[in-house]
């Protein structure tokens, strides 16, 4: 499942007739580089879920097909958050353990790696986590040596969610219809013992604001 309905406050007036994941690094949209690496990772049936300016995403990626893929789309009237959107995109996600892709960051991260993650019967998540952003110094969690992410206690330095998981689908069980966040749930995993992680050394950015989407632009277009 790829994140895509958000609508992309901080990166105004960009987004005010662009939809974040079609905001564009080297040429192209987020959107595309993330499915360009998936389709030949094995990732070839996407959901994309969408609410701000939704047509533009549903009429640039259309059905999929000339990236190899097909695509099936969650609409949201408003946008739901993060576990809000999966929630309702569950019937169209099966009942195996899927892969979410935020739709707002970039990262060379080989999702091959991702492709048929057998969770645990000890993790109902598995979350990719990498260096912290100059941004977010202090990052989201800690990851121990067995692989199980931990809350980050107060003055420690973690690392930070990539927007890249494999998720069951009953890590979702007991939520209700509506916008919620991820961060409830992730914290009620890591409270139980059951999420999962790995770290992820190479590159990543979350193109939050216009000036880290520049940024990110000019770096790919020296490192071509």
């Amino acid at each position: 499942m790829l994140l895509a309905a958000g609508a992309g406050e901080r990166m105004r007036p960009l987004t005010d007739h662009t939809p974040k994941p079609l905001l564009q690094v080297d040429g192209t949209p987020l959107l595309e580089h993330h499915i360009r690496r998936l389709a030949p990772a094995g990732f070839t049936e996407l959901v994309i879920n969408v609410s701000h300016l939704a047509q533009q995403i549903v009429d640039y990626c259309g059905e999929g097909s000339h990236w190899g893929v097909s695509i099936a789309y969650s609409w949201e009237e408003q946008p739901l958050e993060t576990a809000g959107g999966i929630f309702q995109a569950l019937p169209l996600l099966g009942d195996a353990p899927f892969l979410v892709v935020n739709g707002d960051v970039w990262t060379d991260y080989p999702f091959e790696l991702l492709g048929g993650y057998a969770l645990g019967t000890d993790e109902s998540a598995h979350l990719v986590l990498v260096d912290n952003p100059l941004q977010h110094p202090q990052g989201d969690f800690l990851l121990d040596g067995a692989g199980r992410v931990r809350q980050r206690s107060c003055g420690a330095t973690g690392l930070t969610y990539a927007g890249v998981g494999v998720y069951s689908p009953g890590f979702f069980t007991g939520m209700r219809p509506g916008a919620m966040p991820l961060r409830p749930l992730l914290d009620d995993a890591i409270g139980r013992g059951l999420l999962g992680g790995r770290y992820y050394a190479g590159r990543w950015a979350d193109v939050g604001t216009p000036a880290r989407l520049a940024e990110l632009d000019a770096v790919l277009r020296q490192f071509r």
